[in-house]
């Protein structure tokens, strides 16, 4: 596969897109990865339970996914120069609006509004930032995918103990309204920079290891597809195993009595495995994105899915040391990040360019979809007294997976060439 020659402009400029893009998600990452230090804070402040708190997580992550084949329809429909700017900006916009919400809210509709209109702004800048990464490097997909995807899970890294002590200091209301004022105002400053490639402007580069289709598929046409229903299905129940330790990370910790053990220079075992987690979820993207541009994306999905497994039961059988459940709670983290860059990379190496972002969205909502299951971990914690089961299903449904992708997408794939 070769891609038409162009200026050495154009060549400079895909990486500066891609850096921009990482940063746009840097911005957003806190709305998901740090969510779960305001739970408790509001559960005393305003007496809400955490079953009810964590259905604004459900919603937001719900909105932030299902609405995303939308954002990427307007990116592909509006074009490289006017799509990716306006959508960057309306996410931007709707990311300050719906922290400020949550800062005031004083009921539980409140807050519900405030994570709908937080993870449609997300799911915009989101969708815009992954597509713009699959379009502009065919080459070396499944890295720029990984660096993109980076921004979002790694970057709370950066923010995780700022909110942390502000939370302590101010409380949670204004930790949302400052955090949500200074997010929204940088990304409505770099909205303006972003476009994806114009055709024919890529530079040429050598073909691809991992085999990809000639031809782009309409939305329609995927939609269609037995083998997009697949990756659907296999993406569900991966992201719902790594959903529910995100989201409920600080009450596992607390039921295991580790949430205040001090660990390392003051840190709590939850401050520093929260740092450590958001720093190996981002990790994952980028390693294991390249790794699938050389052997191939359902070899790279065997290997993390299957340490993915072994992790979960390291963690429920381990977890009750502080240091085991820091190192298991990252490789949980670890060998669940990837799936953000290796999806969107299979399903543009499987149903090409043109339409990328719309496509590689309408199989990103299968997050939206796996929310709601992160409820029924809590269901299950509650009949049982203890997370060991949510951990053995866990690992099941990565096992399940890895199955999965060597018995059947690997042949799929192979007659699809």
């Amino acid at each position: 596969m070769t891609i038409a020659t162009t200026t050495p402009v154009a060549r400079a400029n895909r990486w500066s897109q891609l850096w921009l893009g990482v940063l746009a998600m840097v911005l957003i990452a806190n709305l998901q990865y740090g969510w779960t230090l305001f739970v408790d804070p509001m559960h005393v402040a305003r007496g809400w339970s955490l079953a009810d708190i964590q259905l604004a997580f459900a919603i937001f992550i719900a909105t932030e996914t299902w609405l995303t084949p939308l954002g990427g329809w307007f990116v592909d429909r509006l074009g490289p120069r006017k799509g990716p700017p306006m959508m960057i900006g309306l996410g931007g916009a709707l990311v300050a609006i719906s922290w400020i919400i949550n800062a005031y809210a004083t009921s539980l509709t409140g807050l519900y509004i405030g994570a709908a209109i937080s993870g449609t702004g997300a799911g915009a800048i989101y969708a815009t930032c992954v597509g713009n990464a699959v379009k502009w490097f065919p080459d070396r997909r499944g890295l720029a995918v990984g660096l993109t995807a980076a921004g979002f899970g790694g970057g709370a890294a950066l923010t995780v103990v700022p909110i942390g002590m502000m939370i302590s200091s101010l409380g949670y209301a204004q930790t949302f309204l400052w955090f949500g004022i200074g997010q929204g105002a940088v990304l409505l400053a770099i909205a303006p920079l972003m476009r994806a490639p114009y055709e024919g402007e890529l530079p040429k580069m050598a073909a691809p290891k991992v085999q990809q289709t000639t031809r782009s598929y309409s939305p329609g046409e995927v939609l269609r597809s037995p083998i997009f229903w697949l990756l659907y299905v296999m993406l569900v129940l991966i992201s719902a195993s790594g959903l529910v330790v995100t989201a409920q990370i600080a009450p596992i910790a607390k039921d295991l009595g580790l949430s205040k053990v001090t660990l390392i220079l003051g840190a709590s075992v939850l401050s520093v495995a929260l740092v450590v987690d958001s720093v190996m979820n981002g990790t994952a993207r980028p390693f294991f994105g390249w790794v699938s541009d050389n052997i191939g994306r359902e070899n790279t999905m065997m290997i993390a899915f299957t340490l993915g497994g072994l992790s979960y039961l390291s963690l429920g059988y381990f977890g009750t040391s502080p240091w085991l459940f820091v190192i298991c709670a990252a490789l949980i983290f670890f060998t669940w990040g990837e799936i953000f860059s290796l999806f969107p990379s299979t399903c543009t190496d499987l149903f090409g360019n043109k339409y990328a972002t719309t496509n590689a969205m309408l199989l990103y909502t299968a997050k939206g979809t796996s929310a709601w299951l992160v409820p029924l971990a809590n269901m299950s914690k509650d009949s049982s007294g203890s997370w060991n089961n949510v951990f053995l299903m866990a690992a099941g449904v990565n096992f399940a997976v890895v199955v999965a992708a060597w018995l059947i997408l690997k042949p799929a794939r192979k007659r699809m060439a």
